[in-house]
């Protein structure tokens, strides 16, 4: 609200001295103080009082609908948060401990890893194995054929 610097305090406090003088300078800033405590008291109060207000005609909930209609894709990512924290709570209530979970899930997805590898290096070589069989079949009607059109017609002997 107020921007006041430490050089602009001093400047304050020195003008207090030289009008208030030494002897009446504490009660000076004592009183100061008591007023500025019981200012920022009733602004927090009226601020309490305001939401207070607000909280009782729903004015919270509003607000809540017009954020999810400027910002629908934050309000179903909080949703989606919630439904996950629910779930893990409702699965392991209580036990949820996300580092001894942590090396459970990496265990299982090593092993699950190793699987798809495996299966993916056997389909490989089943491919790689078809694709030499249809080129030695094709290799062999190739062959085939020119052997067939080097066999001299009886014809023309």
């Amino acid at each position: 609200m107020f921007d006041l610097g430490l050089s602009e305090m001093l400047v304050v406090g020195v003008v207090a001295l030289i009008i208030v003088g030494p002897k009446d300078l504490p009660v000076m800033f004592r009183n100061v103080g008591r007023f500025v405590g019981k200012a920022k008291g009733m602004a927090r109060e009226f601020s309490r009082a305001m939401n207070d207000a607000a909280d009782e005609t729903g004015v919270h909930d509003i607000a809540k609908g017009l954020k999810t209609a400027t910002n629908p894709i934050g309000s179903a990512l909080d949703s989606v948060k919630d439904a996950t924290r629910d779930l893990a709570e409702d699965l392991n209530p209580g036990k949820f401990d996300p580092t001894k979970d942590i090396g459970k899930l990496s265990a299982e997805r090593a092993a699950s890893a190793k699987k798809t590898q495996a299966a993916t290096a056997r389909k490989a070589a089943e491919r790689k194995a078809s694709e030499a069989a249809e080129a030695l079949a094709k290799a062999d009607e190739a062959e085939a054929a020119l052997a067939a059109d080097d066999t001299p017609d009886k014809a023309e002997t």
